[in-house]
């Protein structure tokens, strides 16, 4: 049976907004300079009439969520905006009046079919990845669940149990989690403060030294400067993959530039993730630099808090990438791999020990991957996709609301600021860091965090 707290979707816009990089980003060996938000949003009614609008925002992601070997990225930017407008039309016919969870699920049941028809019509010659069909419809979901929030006067991730919800969790997962909500895997009040994880991307410069050409915009321009300026004790350092010297060399030489730092700073105790982008051939790789940084850096190994995909996003295609070994020493999560209940239970399987949630997927997806997580006793940790206003505050109130989720991500401050103007001021230290935390505790308020508009 319904709830009196249903909504029902009258009005649906999407629309995007173009920024440049300040600096470029190197991952998973592809540099990005810019950046594309999709943005959505949706006008609701209570099945008890109350009104409202919700807002999503997302930037598209192309280069992560769809690195095609045979299309280039303008291509498959083109496409993940056509996607996301399909997947905005579609919404509009949509007639049921339910929770944001199932009208999540109903739309779901359709993203495959419209992106395989997308694909034949663009004659693209290859299907739309999983990952980039979710990062397409991730706005949307957004603001579905933020516009019943609002309707009801409520934050949303106070609208999670029984009362409010029409199925139990085993609806979406396993029985493992029948009569149980969500509402026993997300805090009713955030975190107050989450240290901030800083990247260290493959082309960042470390010292002044290392700057070739610089930005001049008044920002930190190397390492040294972003940590004495922000007060950072957590980076995650982007490695290559393939050059086992050169990744052992780059989190060394991380550490003995932050060790100085730090020492300066009066600062004991600071820490590291460390990002393959499934570039490694096998697990022997991260064995081997394991052990080839224990012996160059006691201290940096030390401080390494997780591994995040170290090997190839498609896990049934490549079973024989087991992490049993290295999970024993480091915990070592799936990040592009996890798209579905699926790839976390198998993930699992193959020795990994825990997941990267991120706002990108979907909410309701981060949401219920976070309960899967949390009841199959996996390390938890929230990632970005270099976000920048509306979409960077959507991630930092699910770190902030997943219990066992120690830190956020977030690195748009760095690469790509100007998509965070009009924030800042209405969310004060959230863009600015100091002491390297951010205050999630403003993260409340009706909706998702109580944000009001996004600037069309």
């Amino acid at each position: 049976m319904g709830k009196p707290t249903d909504i029902r979707l009258t009005e649906v816009r999407g629309w995007t907004s173009d920024f440049a990089y300040r600096a470029p980003i190197k991952f998973g060996g592809r540099v990005v300079n810019d950046a594309t938000l999709y943005h959505v949003e949706v006008s609701v009614e209570t099945a008890s009439g109350r009104r409202a609008r919700g807002l999503g925002s997302m930037p598209l992601g192309n280069v992560w969520a769809w690195p095609s070997n045979r299309l280039d990225a303008t291509t498959t930017l083109s496409v993940l905006r056509e996607l996301a407008d399909r997947y905005v039309q579609s919404a509009s016919n949509l007639s049921s009046t339910a929770h944001p969870l199932d009208l999540c699920r109903e739309l779901s049941g359709q993203y495959g079919a419209i992106a395989g028809r997308l694909a034949q019509e663009r004659s693209i010659g290859e299907p739309i990845p999983a990952l980039a069909q979710l990062v397409a419809a991730s706005p949307l979901e957004a603001a579905l669940f933020d516009a019943q929030g609002k309707a009801l006067g409520v934050n949303s991730y106070d609208l999670l149990g029984s009362e409010f919800v029409s199925h139990d969790l085993s609806s979406d997962l396993t029985d493992d989690f029948r009569g149980e909500y969500l509402d026993r895997y997300a805090r009713r009040e955030p975190v107050a403060r989450m240290p901030l994880y800083h990247l260290v991307g493959a082309l960042d410069p470390l010292t002044p030294a290392e700057i070739a050409q610089p930005v001049d915009d008044g920002l930190p321009e190397s390492l040294d400067a972003w940590i004495q300026a922000n007060g950072l004790t957590h980076l995650k350092i982007k490695l290559n993959g393939d050059e086992l010297a050169w990744d052992v060399d780059r989190v060394a030489s991380v550490e003995r530039v932050a060790a100085e730092v730090q020492a300066s700073r009066g600062v004991a105790e600071w820490f590291y993730s460390v990002d393959f982008n499934e570039r490694c051939q096998d697990v022997q790789y991260v064995l081997d630099f394991l052990t080839h940084l224990r012996e160059r850096s006691p201290a940096a190994l030390e401080r390494i808090q997780y591994i995040e995909q170290p090997t190839h996003r498609d896990l049934k295609g490549h079973m024989e990438n087991r992490m049993h070994e290295a999970a024993k020493i480091k915990p070592v999560v799936i990040d592009e791999s996890l798209v579905d209940l699926e790839s976390l239970l198998l993930a699992q399987e193959l020795g990994y020990s825990g997941v990267a949630l991120k706002a990108c997927k979907g909410h309701r997806e981060a949401l219920l991957m976070g309960a899967a997580a949390q009841k199959y006793g996996m390390f938890l940790c929230v990632q970005d996709l270099t976000c920048v206003g509306y979409s960077f505050l959507h991630s930092a109130s699910i770190a902030a609301r997943v219990p066992t989720v120690a830190a956020i991500e977030g690195n748009g401050r760095q690469y790509c600021p100007a998509g965070n103007r009009g924030w800042e001021e209405r969310y004060p230290g959230m863009f600015d860091i100091h002491g390297g935390t951010v205050p999630t505790e403003s993260l409340v308020g009706p909706g998702l965090f109580g944000a009001e508009s996004v600037e069309s």
